[in-house]
């Protein structure tokens, strides 16, 4: 028997729960069915223990600013910045709607810093400082040089530090930590209550064929009994993290061609001493090591997962052939093929440093480890920590203007031309940016429904800024982020 559906999305993490939450949102009538191979949601890349879980609203993170000849650029952190206000905005909705739980389940406030040493890294923060703090989006920034002011606000990290060295810090104080592992299963209960909704735990995407009057036949098969089934949906999303590589290339939409994936591993240190887990509450994040990948930022992290407060130090990269945590050391092999082996071949000629940094990495010792963490909090003891591995980061290779090859680091959307079906490549910021991510597809792929059916005005109510550009509008990013602080309880009260 074939089952028929509006709406099949592939993944049952972040961002599959946002778009299924607000496809249900504007029309509640439309058959919704989210397909995910493991035995739970978001026990992937939005699991809490597998992410970086900030809320990457770019006040700490100096990868959204990079350094030029000199010259600090904002341009990506204000994109950001005004990204994690939208999905602010839409959890905000739901929290108000009853759709969400307490706020505190699945977001609580906890400060963020970028904190450098050395002469040369702390002018590189003053003027970011200078930049940012001119600008309405990041309003509240503080800035110091001062040890002894900056060891009120992060008293581990300078605890033990040398005196004669030049420290500088800045610290939002309004920033939010975010449990999406927790955020991503509330919208699912949520859905699972209504009707129209379908989640196939268990089930992986096999195949997926067009179909002549339009939409898609996706083959799903049951990873128990090996039972296959069918599924003719209008609309498909692949949004399977690191498996949506390969997902796109089954799909063999011409706008898929060229497009490959170059997969990092990751590891944190955790602090098993609840001790001096107190004593920190605060995301700190400093400067990437030369030839490490954007998204090894090392920050040290206070993160609350499934209700717990942890501290973490990390990530540690690594070099790795998966594309998933729970996936095949052949998921790279597998994913070369003749459309992307050129891009594949000169991403990997041309990145061999890179490679290179990425193998060093997974081959360090405990010893090594230590020794970098104690960068960031001086007084570390080697028995307060612990290894664990975290999940996979599949960044986007695909061809540049030349036809070669190009590494992105970042998220998009590739999406068929008739909008039957949209795939979701790449990682970080991911999930802090998913209900601007989402409402793309939804633009791209529901375009008639914004326009004919009230989608706009729906949205609109939902995210109060929809249609506007909040970094060019500081009287509504200060109506929208003062009513965001106020419900998701990021004031610090109730």
């Amino acid at each position: 028997m074939v089952k028929i559906v509006d709406a099949l999305l592939v993944g049952a993490g972040a961002m599959s729960s946002t778009l299924a939450t607000l496809l249900n949102q504007l029309d509640p009538t439309l058959k919704v069915a989210v397909v995910e191979r493991l035995a739970d949601v978001a026990v992937e890349s939005t699991y809490g223990w597998n992410n970086a879980g900030t809320g990457h609203a770019a006040y700490c993170e100096l990868n959204y600013t990079p350094e030029t000849d000199g010259k600090v650029d904002i341009t990506k952190a204000k994109e950001i910045n005004a990204a994690f206000e939208v999905s602010q905005q839409f959890w905000t909705y739901l929290v108000t709607r009853g759709v969400m739980p307490e706020p505190k389940k699945f977001i609580n406030r906890t400060p963020h810093l970028s904190f450098v040493w050395g002469q040369k890294n702390v002018d590189f923060l003053r003027q970011r400082y200078e930049l940012m703090s001119q600008d309405h989006q990041f309003q509240g920034m503080q800035y110091s040089e001062d040890p002894e002011l900056i060891q009120q606000w992060i008293p581990l990290v300078m605890n033990g530090r040398k005196d004669n060295e030049p420290v500088a810090a800045t610290r939002v104080e309004r920033g939010a930590d975010v449990d999406f592992g927790a955020l991503a299963r509330s919208m699912i209960r949520y859905l699972q209550a209504q009707d129209n909704f379908d989640l196939m735990l268990g089930h992986s995407a096999v195949n997926m064929k067009p179909m002549p009057t339009g939409g898609w036949t996706v083959l799903l098969k049951n990873n128990i009994t090996g039972k296959r089934r069918f599924v003719r949906t209008r609309f498909l999303f692949l949004g399977a993290g690191g498996g949506a590589v390969r997902l796109l290339q089954k799909s063999k939409i011409k706008e898929g061609r060229g497009y490959g994936g170059f997969p990092v591993s990751g590891q944190w240190l955790v602090c098993a001493n609840p001790e001096v887990v107190k004593q920190h509450n605060a995301k700190v994040y400093g400067k990437a090591a030369i030839g490490a990948p954007p998204m090894s930022v090392p920050h040290l992290d206070t993160r609350n997962i499934g209700g717990e407060t942890a501290l973490l130090f990390g990530p540690f990269a690594g070099f790795t052939t998966k594309f998933l945590k729970e996936g095949s050391s052949m998921d790279l092999p597998k994913s070369i093929k003749g459309d992307n082996i050129m891009p594949m071949l000169s991403v990997g000629l041309h990145n061999m440093s890179l490679t290179k940094y990425l193998i060093g990495e997974a081959m360090q010792s405990q010893r090594s480890r230590m020794k970098s963490l104690r960068q960031y909090f001086p007084e570390a003891r080697d028995e307060d920590w612990t290894l664990l591995n975290a999940g996979k980061r599949v960044q986007i290779i695909k061809k540049d203007e030349k036809g070669k090859g190009k590494l992105e680091f970042g998220t998009e959307i590739v999406a068929s031309a008739d909008g039957s079906l949209a795939a979701l490549l790449g990682a970080s910021p991911g999930a802090s940016t998913s209900t601007q991510t989402m409402i793309s597809v939804i633009e791209r792929c529901y375009a008639d429904r914004l326009e004919n059916d009230g989608w706009k005005d729906k949205l609109k109510a939902m995210i109060p800024s929809y249609g506007e550009n909040l970094r060019e509008n500081p009287e509504l990013l200060a109506s929208v982020r003062a009513k965001n602080i106020s419900t998701l309880k990021l004031d610090g009260e109730g």
